[in-house]
């Protein structure tokens, strides 16, 4: 019998199916992990069951769940719940003696933290907890199986990276030095990825928990079997979070996991006096591009309802597409012709070419090599195109910072930027 939240989540994948079967994805490039042309695994994610709307929600019992119905499948009193800005896709709630319940709200999934030296309520010891969608885990937590690679910076400066054994990327694949260096040591092992874990490794070593991101969507069969091998799921939702700090606010989501609320809570405070100081300056009203060049030619844009359109007004300026994409669509890319993007943003006044995909570029010759019609771009003739760097998708609390560096951008202060760099 399958527990609440996994039929909840095939609900999704059905959804998505649909979405994708009728239309509401862009083209594919048939590869055989699902991703759109010229993605990596760290962008797909967030677009593994894009054209969802709140159908999503209704695939659910109940979102978050109903409190009165949780205090009697736990027999505990709530005290209280954690307070969120920006975030709305997960909440925290506490409860007597010092239990912590963490819900991501888009599968109604309930992750309850027993405090150190206690016991699971008896109510869940008589097996209720897969009734009530409900997984229990000892603090302090360990031993993780952790493949949302955005979440491993979080777990960096939150100093909990000793929670993490297992892995789903290898050592080469990280920018964040911390885990490179852990993984190279032996501290963290590599166990295979989101759709090919090692089972043997990670259950023979007692992993307590996984932590995957929307890729999973692809492989359902893999959530089924770490549940089966008592293993729960743990599915991070912070890219569908609609403002960019309420990706960020998901450390508190995490702190809370690893009882370091105080940490967390340090941590996004410092993001959000970024934004603070921005947005204390005027707005420059200057237009920006965020774009890529696929490998067939195509030009990979963002729809103007994506995370770095919103993050570009944060900083003063105006996204060049202002109407770009369906804004009830979960897609945060779309593929458009050369001839369609030349049209629309010709006179933007600053490019910024998105390095996740292909590794960037270091000079604006570099990029004419890829697309010569760029050459007659304003931006171009006025010597304003910009480069993200390599890491920027692996550092979820980047947003702050780069919000910073884009008003800065514009500005024309290009000194002690953290995520953007200058092509000459």
């Amino acid at each position: 019998m399958k527990s609440k939240k996994t039929a909840a989540f095939l609900g999704i994948l059905l959804l998505a199916g649909l979405c994708v079967l009728f239309g509401c994805a862009g083209k594919t490039s048939g590869g055989a992990e699902g991703r759109t042309e010229g993605q990596t695994e760290a962008q797909a994610k967030e677009q593994a069951a894009e054209g969802l709307s709140e159908a999503q929600t209704a695939a659910t019992d109940g979102g978050a769940g109903d409190p009165e119905r949780l205090e009697a499948a736990i027999g505990l009193k709530k005290t209280g719940s954690m307070k969120l800005q920006y975030a709305e896709n997960f909440t925290v709630d506490y409860y007597e003696g010092g239990y912590t319940m963490l819900t991501t709200v888009m599968d109604g999934a309930h992750f309850l933290i027993v405090p150190q030296g206690q016991k699971a309520p008896e109510e869940l010891e008589e097996g209720e907890e897969k009734e009530n969608d409900i997984s229990v885990l000892s603090a302090p937590v360990g031993n993780l199986y952790l493949v949302a690679s955005s979440v491993m910076d979080m777990f960096q400066e939150l100093g909990g990276l000793d929670a993490i054994a297992f892995s789903g990327q290898e050592a080469d694949g990280w920018y964040i030095e911390e885990a490179r260096e852990a993984m190279e040591s032996g501290r963290i092992r590599y166990a295979g990825k989101y759709n090919k874990p090692d089972y043997e490794q990670i259950v023979s070593n007692g992993c307590t928990l996984a932590i995957e991101n929307m890729m999973i969507s692809h492989s359902p069969e893999v959530v089924e079997k770490l549940e089966d091998f008592g293993i729960p799921v743990l599915i991070d939702y912070s890219s569908y979070e609609s403002h960019p700090l309420g990706r960020v606010e998901w450390v508190k989501f995490y702190g809370a996991l690893l009882g370091k609320e105080t940490e967390a809570e340090r941590i996004f405070q410092e993001q959000t006096a970024i934004l603070d100081g921005v947005q204390a300056d005027e707005k420059t009203a200057k237009t920006v591009a965020f774009f890529f060049i696929t490998s067939n030619g195509l030009v990979q844009v963002r729809q103007s309802s994506d995370y770095i359109p919103k993050m570009i007004e944060l900083a003063g300026g105006n996204y060049v597409f202002p109407d770009l994409g369906d804004p009830e669509s979960r897609r945060s890319t779309m593929n458009m012709q050369v001839e369609e993007f030349y049209a629309g943003a010709k006179d933007a006044d600053f490019l910024i070419y998105n390095s996740s995909i292909d590794g960037g570029v270091s000079s604006v010759e570099e990029l004419l090599e890829k697309c010569g019609v760029l050459e007659d771009f304003k931006a171009v003739k006025e010597g304003n195109v910009w480069c993200t760097s390599n890491d920027m998708y692996q550092q979820s609390l980047s947003i702050g910072y780069l919000i910073g560096d884009i008003h800065a951008m514009l500005l024309g202060k290009d000194d002690g930027m953290h995520y953007l760099y200058h092509l000459d």
